[in-house]
């Protein structure tokens, strides 16, 4: 195996973290939480560290932009507690994350292009309902008004997510429902329905109701997916680039696995 890293060379906190561009007080902390092996101490109290604790320090770094820093960190104390099979449940679970995200693209990119072939017309929409009223028929509150249409609960639902959720949504205008002459309910057509759908794909995606606003209001503008290209070449360039940190962090981690033994 080598040189045995645990006992040659001794390092001080601030060697450790000038080598990799911490302060010596992110390196105490980092030796606290665990992320870290605990140091040896001097006859004086001071820290000292080794190779290995560099190692540890380097693989953290390195899982962190593909792992993010709360699971890198959990990785690594997996490690020094001597639980490398949790460690490698934890990586796994990071993957599976990530799979999810790229299918999570896939969506939305299919939900835009849904937006822009079956953009339903408003106005025969309206009609519908108005032919309803004067029928004198009083929709419940979970059921449709007319076909293609729905109420938050069911729509909610649908989504996965709380009827107070769409409400947000629609206070920062990314779905625009409207409301039933009738009942007051409000009423999602299929276009609400589609910009639900997009917006909850992006807000999978990581992105910001203030991000997702513009993006909402140029599809309804432009009509087409156009606007939203460079949006998700952009997703597609994080993806990947957290899939090759994720390969580099594996690389480093099992570096410091094997110099542990």
């Amino acid at each position: 195996m080598g040189k045995n890293l645990q006992s040659e060379g001794r390092l001080r906190p601030i060697d450790l973290a000038r080598a990799h561009g911490l302060s010596t007080q992110a390196v105490r902390n980092y030796e606290e939480d665990g992320i870290l092996p605990a140091a040896d101490r001097t006859p004086h109290g001071y820290r000292t560290y080794t190779p290995l604790h560099a190692l540890a320090l380097r693989a953290f770094l390195a899982l962190v932009p593909g792992h993010g820093h709360q699971v890198a960190a959990s990785i690594l104390r997996a490690v020094n507690q001597g639980e490398a099979d949790e460690a490698f449940r934890l990586i796994d679970e990071s993957h599976v994350q990530l799979l999810e995200d790229r299918r999570t693209l896939q969506a939305v990119e299919s939900a835009i292009r849904d937006l822009t072939r079956n953009r339903a017309p408003e106005a025969d929409t309206a009609a519908e309902v108005g032919t309803a009223a004067e029928v004198g028929t009083v929709p419940a509150p979970d059921a449709a008004p007319e076909t293609g249409s729905t109420f938050i609960g069911p729509l909610a639902e649908k989504l996965g997510i709380r009827p107070a959720t769409l409400r947000k949504w629609e206070n920062a205008g990314l779905v625009r429902p409207r409301r039933d002459q009738l009942t007051g309910y409000r009423v999602y057509d299929a276009s609400d329905v589609r910009d639900a759908r997009l917006v909850h794909q992006l807000r999978r995606g990581g992105y910001l109701l203030e991000q997702i606003a513009p993006l909402i209001d140029q599809v309804r503008a432009a009509g087409g997916l156009e606007p939203l290209e460079d949006t998700l070449r952009d997703w597609q360039r994080r993806l990947s680039a957290r899939a090759r940190a994720m390969l580099t962090g594996a690389a480093e981690l099992e570096a410091y696995l094997r110099e542990r033994g």
